[in-house]
């Protein structure tokens, strides 16, 4: 008898649990009790058996708790007010302050950002992602407390005190995260926000983002188009869907699901389109666009390796909410990701300048579509002979000889630096092999480029123009580093310690070959005369990268910056800061390799191969449509970035007297005494060699890369049998392996 009784009221108590809706304290006073009893927000769910996110949105008045949880929680916050009173004087606000949950078990940098909201102690646990590459943290919002749904929908405006800079269109971020929790599908959201997903399937998935969910991106140029709404799918979301958690073998070699497959029918059914390349990894649904509105979603799936290891690290094993802080910073300081890292490196440079524009109204006030001056338009153009790697169509023009192999005089060899010399005596007496590394070293040498925006003109004998874009065929090898031009002063130097600035290997010109302007430029700069054979230059130039430039160059400082290397620091201050910075928030660390990566991805892209598809030498593969795809920006980049880093050498040679005996793209190594670049960069109170090497976190300035004993870098060329390893490879751990060097 006692146990029906029981039983009888457990029921009632859950009726009453379900009717029981007394007001609970405005937020901020839910957050003021949980902090004046010393709890956190993890403790508080766990002991409700709810997400701390939960917990954080109870506190922001982004959502209220429901039966029976929120009976238990009015339980606590009774007993917590009993305990710590609020101040006599004290009023309750109408209005909560919304501060995003922060997550579990992370650090913030030793310098908050100015105007970053203070955390309680427990909470204190890493930076927030920002709205801009200029803030360090999201602006803060004002929510009025609601007990309707976490839905979208249910908000009928945006906040009173919404920035006037955002768009209330995107509310709710530029990406969410798509997850399945206790049987719901719910959406994480940047800044903390979790959405309720009603969808049952794919097509009312897309639906419900582009009418109820509010996620999107405005544009980065007047000319373009908002970034599509990005939702990425984890495992559990893929199941509910009915997509599978992993694709099979052939499915991952075609890059897509079969066409097939039942969610491409529901997409085809309910009149929804993929691109070309289907449903793989990176999925755009689509609608043709009606006027000037966009019908788009874009899918990344993380468990079709969307996010690869290389460049995104462990970001697709993160929890949701971790995965939606880590891609919004990326967004918001970059853009929505369009694909990988490389393809959303190029996408960036379309986005700040869009081939098209609105013309002026005609005589009838109608508006036309007319090219973006600045861009490089909406048709592809041929590159110059000269230009074209193998197997270009442009070269079955010139009937070379089957299996002909082109040398310098018939292309245009402009690649990074893989050099590396012998060892001297002296050097060899040397304690240790220090390495610097430049940062963010091709985005420095994109910067302030000058590059063609059109087709080149053929130029027979032409006389050299350095602010001429072009390709040059012209014979630098009279050029001897021995005795160079600094400023107006010729210096002599050991020339045979120094890399030729013309080759990427380093040696020496031996006649008449094909360079970018920079190249060419550089030899004048040295004082040497130049008279090109011939030459591809473009008329129609511009500093097409600058804005990508600086978009890149921001988002790399702000992150850092949050990773506590701020910039404007002494050398020794900007050591310290540097040392260990990647586990101070591995998330944030994730978005540094990120940024990096696109901008090397986004330079390779611009002279992308053949990638399979039954190609075959002599005809054009799908990368020749785009506009981008341009070898000559790419090797104009290079070229700079070449010559950026011989330039910092040459300097430092002529003032201190020291060579690098190691050079590997952007990493330069020093025989050297001490074990730290402050041994032998030549700093006077505190101030760089001019033109020389600076330590900071800004591109073009350099950090410490590695440091080995000089006995570890002749043991490994002895061991190897290679006197001109390129010790620059490995000096940052020191590990070598024989398939580092084709054995």
């Amino acid at each position: 008898m006692p146990n029906e009784e029981d039983a009888l009221f457990g029921a009632v108590d859950a009726l009453l649990e379900q009717v029981a809706q007394d007001p609970l304290p405005p937020p901020a006073e839910r957050k003021r009790l949980r902090e004046a009893a010393g709890l956190s927000q993890g403790q508080i769910a766990k002991a409700l058996d709810a997400r701390r996110e939960s917990v954080g949105n109870w506190e922001t008045g982004r959502s209220e708790p429901r039966p029976p949880k929120r009976a238990a929680y009015a339980r606590l916050l009774d007993g917590l007010a009993a305990r710590f009173p609020a101040a006599p004087n004290a009023t309750a606000p109408v209005q909560s302050t919304y501060v995003p949950a922060p997550a579990e078990a992370r650090t913030l940098p030793a310098n908050p950002a100015p105007g970053a909201a203070a955390l309680p102690a427990e909470e204190n646990t890493r930076p927030r992602p920002a709205k801009t590459a200029a803030a360090a943290s999201p602006p803060v919002r004002t929510v009025r407390p609601s007990t309707t749904s976490r839905r979208p929908g249910a908000k009928k405006a945006a906040p009173a005190n919404t920035p006037a800079d955002a768009d209330p269109r995107f509310e709710n971020g530029p990406l969410a995260v798509v997850d399945v929790e206790d049987g719901n599908v719910v959406a994480y959201c940047v800044d903390g926000l979790v959405l309720d997903v009603p969808a049952k399937s794919i097509p009312s998935l897309v639906d419900w983002t582009l009418k109820e969910a509010k996620l999107g991106q405005p544009k980065l140029s007047g000319p373009g188009k908002d970034a599509d709404p990005l939702l990425v799918l984890t495992e559990a979301a893929c199941e509910r869907y009915g997509l599978p958690v992993a694709l099979t073998e052939k499915e991952r070699l075609a890059g897509r699901l079969p066409e097939g497959h039942k969610v491409i029918r529901q997409l085809a059914r309910a009149e929804w389109k993929l691109t070309k390349r289907g449903f793989g990894p990176w999925a755009r649904i689509y609608r043709p666009a009606q006027g000037s509105e966009r019908a788009c979603v874009q899918l990344c799936i993380p468990s079709w390796h969307a996010l690869g290891t290389r460049h995104w690290g462990e970001a697709g094993q993160l929890p949701p909410a971790e995965l939606a802080r880590l891609l919004g910073t990326y967004a918001s300081r970059v853009m929505t990701p369009r694909g990988s890292t490389a393809v959303t490196g190029l996408e960036l440079m379309t986005a700040l300048h869009p081939p098209t524009r609105a013309s002026e109204p005609d005589a009838n006030g109608v508006r036309h579509s007319e090219h973006n001056p600045g861009s490089l338009g909406k048709d592809p153009v041929d590159p110059a002979p000269c230009e074209a790697p193998d197997g270009h169509p442009v070269l079955n023009e010139l009937n070379l000889p089957r299996f002909h192999v082109r040398g310098p005089a018939e292309k245009l060899f402009e690649e990074a630096y893989d050099w590396a010399r012998p060892l001297t005596d002296a050097e060899c007496m040397r304690r240790n092999l220090v390495g610097i590394d430049v940062n963010m070293a091709f985005a420095a040498g994109a910067n302030g480029t000058v590059v063609g925006l059109g087709a080149p003109t053929r130029v027979k004998n032409p006389v050299f123009d350095p602010k001429l874009p072009g390709s040059w065929l012209v014979d630098l090898s009279h050029v001897d580093l021995s005795r160079v031009k600094s400023g107006k002063e010729w210096v002599d130097l050991e020339g045979e310690l120094l890399p030729s600035p013309f080759t990427p290997k380093g040696e020496r010109p031996q006649g008449p070959a094909w360079y970018a302007t920079p190249t060419v430029a550089y030899a004048v700069e040295l004082g040497y005369e130049v008279r090109p054979v011939e030459a591809w230059v473009r008329y129609d130039n511009g500093r097409y990268l600058d804005g990508w430039y600086n978009r890149l160059r921001d988002a790399y400082i702000a992150t850092m910056a949050d990773l506590g290397v701020p910039a404007d620091v002494s050398p020794e201050e900007f050591l310290t800061a540097m040392d260990g910075y990647r586990q101070r928030d591995p998330e944030l660390a994730i978005v540094v390799a990120a940024i990096k990566a696109t901008v090397k991805g986004g330079l390779g892209k611009l002279r992308e191969r053949p990638r399979g598809e039954g190609w075959k030498p002599g005809e054009a593969w799908r990368a020749l449509s785009r506009p981008t795809w341009r070898p000559d920006i790419r090797a104009a980049v290079i070229s700079r970035t070449r010559i950026n880093m011989h330039r910092k050498i040459l300097k430092h040679a002529a003032f201190t007297g020291q060579y690098p005996v190691a050079i590997l793209s952007d990493c330069a190594v020093y025989a050297v005494d001490g074990e730290s670049p402050l041994d032998f960069l030549p700093y006077r109170e505190g101030k760089p060699l001019p033109g020389g090497f600076k330590l900071g976190v800004n591109p073009g300035l350099v950090k410490w890369e590695g440091t080995q004993s000089v006995l570890w870098g002749e043991g490994v060329r002895e061991q190897f049998n290679a006197p001109e390893l390129n010790l620059a490879r490995y000096i940052k751990d020191g590990t070598v392996t024989d398939k580092d060097n084709g054995e």
